[in-house]
């Protein structure tokens, strides 16, 4: 086989979710299980263990925002220095005892667009058969 064909890679691409509109009007319980539905739609449905709805809205970013992952690291070493004769430890690292850990930080993805949520109103359903939306029974 002729290797004319081109390998189709798919282009990913990062949202943040944006909770700040509604985290004090609600409570998120922390690990929620959720349902993110309709991100190819102009208003994404978010549903938080499967008792609060949200809708969402996409906002572009100006610029790019990157996402950062942070992780533990060990303590950063320093050399000791001066002559072999008054260091006997010459060409070994110690640690600093009052150094707190240093943390990494590294880019894990850049996104331009953000996708803001508010509570989903009975307004929000088109169909309007949703009695109580915020709420799910």
């Amino acid at each position: 086989m002729a290797q004319d064909r081109e390998e189709i890679e798919e282009e990913e691409e990062y949202v943040l979710l944006d909770l700040d509109s509604v985290s004090a009007d609600i409570d998120i319980p922390q690990n929620a299980p959720y349902v993110l539905s309709g991100l190819d739609t102009l208003n994404p449905i978010l549903i938080i263990d499967n008792k609060i709805k949200l809708i969402g809205e996409y906002e572009e970013t100006i610029g790019t925002c990157i996402i950062f992952k942070e992780s533990e690291e060990a303590p950063i070493s320093r050399e000791e220095t001066g002559s072999s004769e008054t260091n006997l430890l010459s060409n070994k690292h110690m640690m600093d005892p009052k150094q707190t850990p240093a943390k990494q930080v590294n880019p894990l993805a850049s996104l331009q667009k953000v996708l803001k949520f508010r509570l989903f109103l009975d307004a929000d359903d088109e169909n309007g058969d949703d009695k109580d939306a915020n709420t799910l029974s």
